[in-house]
């Protein structure tokens, strides 16, 4: 447990960029009318999400000395998240991203990142002590694609776990990103064993096993032994979730969904927020489904409003919907 009865802290690590989404869904971004600028990137979305909860989190990653990049570090800061360990680069702009909100408020994205401020965030650069003091380290796999920021990303999971953190891994597969699928894949999975709680989509659980079968069987064969949980997201259709002893699912929330940018950082966020303090939750189904239930809460009530970080929401916000079902 945490002492002083201060909650145990997330560190989140990766890249923050801003997300350009169109004013306009349905349209190619060709035919956008115009913009909103809206704060992004999958490992900080996580820690404002356990912000919001009325968790401690902390982000880590490096953002362009650009307005843009003072800008995201502003948010992080005014949402609550502890800022230590944000560098900043003098000679690379912060990452942008074009996101394209099909009608049914999925999305396609085209990423400016050449190189940007995150991909060149140095082992050297890394809060170390910050690190240390995580109870949960959680990650992504954007930060695995180039160098130094993989060296980086390998450096800090090594330190968080030496110091008795739980190493948390939500691969967010970006596949534009990649020089190629098969990269991607071999990268993703390069750290696999490493992780003991693993999130994937439906969409990712079909790329890392070459499966279209949405089933136990292809979800047991990303099973490791280090693993504590699996989660398989199925957006509108809710969670499945494994661990050593039991599986079962958890039904979804219906809701009127306008942009399904977040939910899935906000179903981690949430679902981290509530074990950081007590992993036994991970070995009694009960409590798991009670907390994974919340998590699908919070991702459902993110696909409610525009953008990621607007539509994280507040545990008096989580218990009033839950409340209403």
């Amino acid at each position: 447990m945490a002492s002083n009865g201060e909650k145990g802290l997330i560190v989140s690590f990766g890249e923050m960029l801003i997300d350009f989404v169109p004013t306009e869904s349905g349209v190619s971004l060709a035919e956008a009318p115009g913009f909103l600028k809206a704060p992004g990137g999958a490992p900080a979305n996580v820690a404002i999400a356990v912000s919001r909860l009325g968790g401690r989190s902390a982000f880590v990653g490096k953002l362009g000395d650009d307005e843009f990049g003072h800008m995201l570090a502003g948010i992080l800061r005014k949402n609550g998240v502890a800022d230590q360990g944000i560098n900043f680069d003098t000679g690379a702009r912060t990452a942008l991203a074009f996101v394209t909100l099909r009608a049914d408020g999925d999305r396609e994205f085209m990423f400016y990142r050449n190189p940007s401020a995150d991909m060149l965030l140095r082992p050297d650069e890394l809060n170390l002590d910050l690190i240390r003091s995580a109870k949960v380290f959680h990650y992504g796999s954007i930060s695995l694609i180039v160098e130094p920021c993989r060296s980086a990303h390998l450096k800090a999971m090594e330190v968080a776990k030496e110091a008795g953190a739980l190493l948390s891994y939500d691969p967010n597969l970006r596949e534009p990103l990649w020089p190629s699928k098969e990269e991607a894949k071999t990268q993703i999975m390069s750290i696999w064993d490493k992780a003991e709680i693993i999130k994937v989509s439906d969409v990712e659980l079909e790329f890392l096993t070459g499966s279209n079968k949405i089933d136990d069987d292809t979800a047991m064969s990303l099973w490791h032994p280090n693993l504590k949980l699996l989660l398989v997201t199925l957006g509108e259709k809710g969670c499945r979730y494994y661990t050593k002893s039991f599986k079962g699912s958890v039904d979804p929330f219906h809701v009127n969904a306008v942009d399904t940018t977040g939910a899935g950082d906000s179903f981690v966020g949430a679902l981290l927020n509530q074990i950081v303090d007590d992993q036994s939750v991970l070995e009694n189904e009960e409590r798991l489904r009670k907390v994974l239930r919340f998590a699908n809460a919070c991702g459902a009530i993110t696909t409610t409003k525009k953008g990621a970080i607007p539509a994280l929401p507040s545990d008096a916000e989580v218990r009033s919907f839950l409340e209403g079902k």
